[in-house]
């Protein structure tokens, strides 16, 4: 960062500069996009798509043991962009709270509130000095149900705390390319079946990537109203 009237108000995560920013938590931002990883989510009129990069660091290591899908429930997934300590800190957290709502209310927990539980933890981290913003990007999905409704489910969570509900989303080192291409798609076509939010996932992907991607390079993660599981 250059230094000269922001010099010092990066060194606490508290402070806030006289422009109003708080430093720290950009650079948890920047950390998000240094990851050099880019990761899609589309949600379909039953279904919700997850796509994202699959990078072996080193040919020593065992492929299948690299992941950045997690499940949290047997019913909610996760995708998590940015860096892979960060991300499983935080999805054990968010396992322990999907836990414990279900048992203290006896039904499994929403996609909605477990997505706004780790935005609220997320958010605490940007209040204490003796904290840390996590450099991740969670991304859930999963289908809720509303009486007999079963209803696809998409959120994204950032390094603030903010959450919100999406049709499609990107996160990420292409995140703003991606997300130009998918509010496209999504504008021509806001109920895609099943084969349409795959298409679009994987060549949103491939197309900001800028060449083919190959099936060992990609991670994808499907929930449907037929297999919500």
């Amino acid at each position: 960062m250059s230094r000269g009237s922001s010099a010092g108000y990066d060194r606490h995560i508290t402070i806030f500069s006289p422009q109003g920013k708080l430093y720290q938590v950009e650079y948890a931002f920047k950390a998000v996009k240094n990851a050099n990883m880019t990761s899609i989510g589309v949600r379909g009129k039953d279904c919700v798509i997850v796509v994202t990069q699959k990078k072996v660091a080193d040919k020593l290591i065992v492929p299948s043991s690299v992941s950045h899908l997690f499940k949290i429930t047997p019913t909610i997934g996760c995708v998590s962009t940015g860096l892979i300590a960060d991300a499983k800190n935080q999805v054990t957290r968010a396992r322990q709270e999907a836990a414990e709502f279900k048992y203290k209310n006896g039904y499994d927990i929403p996609v909605g509130h477990l997505a706004k539980r780790v935005a609220d933890i997320c958010q605490v981290y940007t209040q204490h000095a003796f904290m840390r913003p996590l450099g991740v990007v969670p991304i859930f999905c999963g289908i809720d149900m509303e009486g007999k409704e079963a209803i696809p489910q998409l959120y994204k969570v950032d390094p603030a705390g903010f959450f919100v509900g999406y049709k499609a989303i990107a996160a990420g080192h292409k995140e703003q390319e991606a997300n130009n291409l998918l509010e496209k798609k999504i504008k021509a076509n806001s109920e895609m079946t099943f084969d349409q939010a795959m298409e679009a996932a994987i060549l949103t992907l491939q197309t900001v990537l800028g060449s083919d991607v190959k099936p060992k390079d990609i991670e994808v993660g499907v929930v449907t109203v037929d297999v919500p599981k």
